[in-house]
């Protein structure tokens, strides 16, 4: 008997049982299906943030208070490093607070963030309309916004923005200019879109604090990262009396750091999925011994007729092979789905990767093979006159 003849037999097995089959490959099903989806999620969130960190460039570091009573910063320190840090090219203060912004009855709580003219040489955000800040307008405290698309939508519609009055607690800010949209995932809000933008220096007044969350520093072309950013901690050093005052990050420490936590947590989100195919590996080999039970008389008959154990074995073994693959086959079907529905309600990109399909796949169908080998042995080993006189 061929490999082709053991594959019919394993086809008239599992359409002769067609509901035990299938539940026997559930496990498998789900365990390709779960692996598919979360490691296709888990790719697509790695991606995402790897897109946003490599959209500020390779030249932008971030400065970031790492706590401590004391230790905040100002917007003074990005002057600071502006003047004595040799490459810096801009230096940008950046604070956020969540306020409401109202317009003529219609009203938003959006993210108001505080920063100066340099910020789009940073975040890469263009205006669509009007203009953005200018150094007068930070120099002079000016009550002036620039709106993100989205919150421009909320508040005006369809209407022109551009020289309307809005209230930000309460404090009247004349609308200068508006972003072209970026989509979500930016920089300093979870949506770059749903955000207003005023000069650092009226957020002091506005939001009575001059502490600033950040200080994007871009350096100059030409300029070494990493000697500017031994020189940035030096200097915070100096000032706070510790090396722990403030973190300094360039776009490949980010990276790095992000590419790690990432990829750690995929691996760990496919692992834990991959334990179902392991118990849908042990429901196969629980459903071929009840099969090898049933079928003892067949087994019996066959021998009988001359059929060799080596030949037994590739019957039970295609049939447990050919279940798991066909369960994999469905699992990848459902994962790709699954990841889907998942990147919708989640708002996070899914990306299907080959390798992982291929990975889960075999490794399903190395579930079926291993977890049929003891139910073929045993059913091979079978004395065919027991066998034959087995109810």
């Amino acid at each position: 008997m061929n490999l082709l003849e053991s594959l019919l037999l394993a086809l008239d097995a599992l359409r002769a049982n067609k509901m035990r089959s299938f539940l026997t490959m559930l496990g498998v099903i789900i365990g390709v299906g779960a692996v598919i989806g979360l490691v296709s999620v888990g790719t697509g969130a790695t991606h995402k943030v790897t897109a946003q960190v490599e959209s500020l460039g390779s030249n932008v570091i971030m400065v970031t208070p790492s706590g401590g009573r004391g230790r905040d910063l100002r917007a003074e320190d990005a002057a600071m490093l502006a003047d004595r840090v040799p490459g810096v090219a801009e230096a940008v203060p950046v604070t956020n607070q969540s306020a409401l912004v109202v317009w003529m009855g219609h009203s938003t709580q959006t993210r108001v963030t505080g920063t100066n003219e340099a910020l789009p040489a940073v975040d890469r955000s263009t205006v669509a309309a009007g203009r953005f800040l200018s150094s007068q307008d930070v120099s002079y405290r000016r009550q002036v916004a620039v709106l993100g698309s989205t919150t421009k939508e909320d508040l005006f519609g369809l209407r022109d923005a551009v020289g309307e009055t809005v209230r930000i607690n309460g404090y009247p800010f004349t609308v200068i200019g508006v972003l072209a949209k970026q989509g979500e995932g930016g920089l300093f809000s979870s949506n770059s879109d749903d955000r207003v933008i005023i000069p650092f220096s009226t957020a002091e007044r506005v939001f009575g604090s001059t502490r600033i969350g950040n200080i994007y520093v871009l350096t100059a072309p030409g300029t070494s990262v990493d000697l500017t950013v031994n020189h940035i901690k030096r200097i915070f050093e100096l000032r706070f009396n510790s090396d722990q005052a403030v973190t300094v990050y360039s776009q490949q420490q980010i990276l790095a750091t992000v590419s790690s936590i990432t990829g750690t947590l995929t691996a760990l989100l496919g692992a834990i999925a991959g334990v179902s195919l392991l118990v849908g590996g042990i429901g196969i080999m629980n459903i071929m011994l009840v099969s090898v039970t049933e079928r003892t008389r067949e087994i019996g008959v066959r021998k009988a007729v001359g059929a060799k154990n080596r030949q037994i074995l590739a019957q039970f073994l295609v049939e447990s092979t050919l279940t798991s693959v066909i369960g994999g086959l469905i699992g990848i079907a459902l994962g790709e789905v699954g990841s889907q529905v998942m990147s919708r309600v989640g708002g996070i990109p899914s990306i299907v990767t080959w390798q992982w399909v291929l990975l889960a796949f075999g490794f399903a169908a190395a579930v079926g093979l291993f977890f049929g080998i003891y139910p073929a042995m045993r059913a091979a080993r079978l004395d065919p006159i027991e066998a034959l006189r087995h109810d």
